[in-house]
């Protein structure tokens, strides 16, 4: 079978601070991503996102670009700074609000189904300046802007997520310093973590309250780990990966509380010097709020080997370090089972419901040949592949309802940049110029028929 059912959802993504630009602009404050990519040496060539793609000023000729890739719908994320300048004013800016609309508006008049984000990595600066994530106090200014997003656009937005990547927040932002805001503590990026699953939890009543009728969710990024040997020491050290990286939030959200093996090798690792004290009574009652669906950023897998033990006296490797032609231009390895893995896991252990992939893409530069266009054969072999494996979720019976291809535009990419293009459509940052590429092709005529090529 070749064919999605009906009704399955076709989309794709973007955040704000990766390409509005304007940061400037009718009133929005400073966020932590302005202040850590104009510190020299945060992130490469020395880029921001100033100007980004400048979508806050080609947001039609963007929703057109929507439009001709035939996708059900959009997925965006609000500026949080654009909203509330520093993360808490009782009344919101309303030349922010103002923006959103004519998005909204905009993608609802094209027929595509607008997907909010509310939060995707672009803090207000003060917020951050009064403790940040790792501080109990900014619980409630994310609720209130969840709060004043929902109560405005609610009438017309039906699908909303709280948060993207709660791993990435508190890992790269608080505890390795990759991302802003550059802080490496990792007893505070624990603490983040908590913060963002309580925001959560507290923040979906509200918006359902707002937006009758909506389907309100949270998105994880999660990496199947693979052990590379049949050692003990690679299975002990992939069940602490998988710990690390997926259980921590997959746990609480599911009624089961933080895994106890985890909390343990936190412990003995120093990263808990006082246990979970953070954890008040109520909060995991509360992070386990029912959700209408569970967002999933897939992009690969991770083969784990061990750091305990040298190489010299570990077992024979019997998963193979990936080769560069079957990686991305990150060196992430190109594996699409794992997300129909990802996906069996979910349903099947966690009975987590109706899921969506709301990123999956790849890394790879390609330009513009002679006659303009922009041939990237392994992108479009790449989402051909993953989205097989998502057709093989669906045969299979696993409720996944959507895909949202990552990304609509090559952007600012956080630390890379922007060197690393992800996206659809080849974009010259000096101009703004946007020429869709062969995978924006190759994604439109599935996004229309709904059915994968016979190669």
């Amino acid at each position: 079978m070749n064919s999605f059912p009906p009704g399955f959802v076709f989309g794709s993504a973007t955040s704000s601070y990766q390409i509005e630009g304007a940061v400037d602009v009718d009133g929005r404050g400073e966020s932590i991503w302005d202040r850590f990519s104009h510190t020299p040496g945060k992130v490469k060539g020395g880029d921001n996102g100033d100007i980004a793609c400048d979508h806050y000023h080609r947001f039609a000729e963007d929703i057109a670009l929507l439009q001709k890739l035939n996708v059900d719908a959009y997925r965006l994320s609000i500026a949080w700074p654009r909203i509330l300048p520093t993360g808490s004013e009782a009344t919101p800016n309303a030349k922010g609000l103002a923006f959103y609309d004519r998005i909204v508006d905009g993608l609802l008049e094209a027929g595509i189904t607008p997907w909010v984000t509310l939060y995707h990595w672009d803090l207000p600066q003060a917020l951050q300046d009064a403790g940040g994530w790792p501080s109990r106090g900014i619980i409630d200014p994310f609720v209130h802007f969840a709060d004043v997003m929902s109560r405005h656009l609610g009438d017309r937005v039906k699908h909303w997520i709280t948060h993207n990547e709660p791993w990435v927040v508190a890992t790269l932002g608080y505890w390795n310093g990759e991302h802003a805001p550059g802080i490496k503590d990792p007893n505070a990026a624990l603490k983040a973590a908590h913060h963002i699953l309580l925001s959560h939890g507290k923040a979906v009543p509200v918006i359902r309250a707002n937006s009758a009728d909506s389907q309100v969710g949270i998105t994880l990024n999660l990496t199947p780990g693979i052990p590379a040997s049949g050692s003990e020491a690679d299975r002990i050290a992939c069940q602490q990966f998988d710990g690390f990286f997926n259980r921590w939030y997959l746990d609480p959200l599911h009624k089961r509380g933080y895994p106890a093996d985890q909390v343990a090798h936190y412990e003995d690792e120093g990263h808990l010097p006082k246990g979970l004290d953070f954890v008040h009574d109520g909060d995991l009652e509360t992070i386990a709020v029912d959700t209408d669906f569970l967002g999933i950023n897939y992009y690969s897998r991770a083969i784990i080997r061990s750091d305990k033990v040298d190489e010299a006296d570990n077992a024979p490797r019997t998963q193979a370090v990936p080769p560069p032609e079957r990686c991305t231009d990150f060196g992430w390895e190109v594996w699409p089972d794992g997300l129909y893995d990802i996906m069996a896991r979910l349903h099947h252990d966690y009975d987590s419901g109706d899921l969506v992939v709301t990123e999956n893409g790849c890394a790879y530069s390609t330009e513009p040949d002679d006659d303009g266009r922009v041939k990237d054969a392994r992108r479009v072999s790449y989402f051909d592949s993953h989205l097989r494996a998502c057709l093989r979720c669906v045969t299979d019976g696993i409720p996944l309802t959507g895909y949202f291809a990552w990304s609509l535009l090559d952007n600012f990419e956080w630390a890379e940049g922007y060197e690393k293009r992800f996206g659809l459509t080849w974009v010259d940052f000096e101009t703004g110029e946007r020429r869709p590429k062969d995978s924006f092709r190759f994604f439109a005529e599935v996004a229309k028929t709904g059915t994968l090529p016979t190669w």
